[in-house]
């Protein structure tokens, strides 16, 4: 599995997303610009020890990611996708790809991916969205489920 942060913000949220990745043997793919460096104190802790557990590959940028993987199976998550993240056929390599904190994705890119663009329901008279790293682990492991939690 594949999991690609577009511009991450919150250097806690980086770490907790890369300890997760260590956890579930997934590749952690960084589109920059990122809000942070990746030797930044907060990043390390998040991440604790398992930093050398985790493939990481980082991209210059969004298009850079997309021409380079523009075969590969990506779904795009947005809080302004249609179609619910359990209504999607995980397979074992997919690119699970979210968005910046504050932003999300480019609108245009949900725009001309409305079939693989989804979204993780929640009540939106409380909140515009959840916390970066918990949206990564609910998709991943809803990809992993359906694939019996093969690592």
């Amino acid at each position: 599995m594949h999991i690609v942060l577009v511009e991450p913000e919150i250097p806690p949220n980086t770490g907790n997303i890369a300890r997760l990745c260590a956890g579930i043997n997934a590749t952690l793919h960084l589109v920059q610009p990122l809000g942070f460096a990746i030797t930044d104190r907060e990043v390390r802790r998040a991440g604790l020890d398992y930093w050398d557990k985790v493939k990481i590959v980082l991209w210059d940028n969004l298009a850079d990611f997309l021409a380079k993987n523009s075969k590969e199976r990506l779904f795009f998550f947005s809080t302004k996708a249609k179609k619910l993240y359990t209504e999607i056929k995980y397979q074992p390599q997919d690119y699970l790809v979210f968005g910046k904190e504050t932003k999300g994705l480019p609108a245009d890119l949900i725009c001309q991916n409305l079939e693989r663009a989804v979204t993780i329901p929640l009540n939106p008279r409380h909140v515009r969205s959840l916390n970066l790293a918990n949206s990564v682990a609910i998709a991943a492991y809803e990809a992993l489920r359906q694939n019996d939690f093969v690592f």
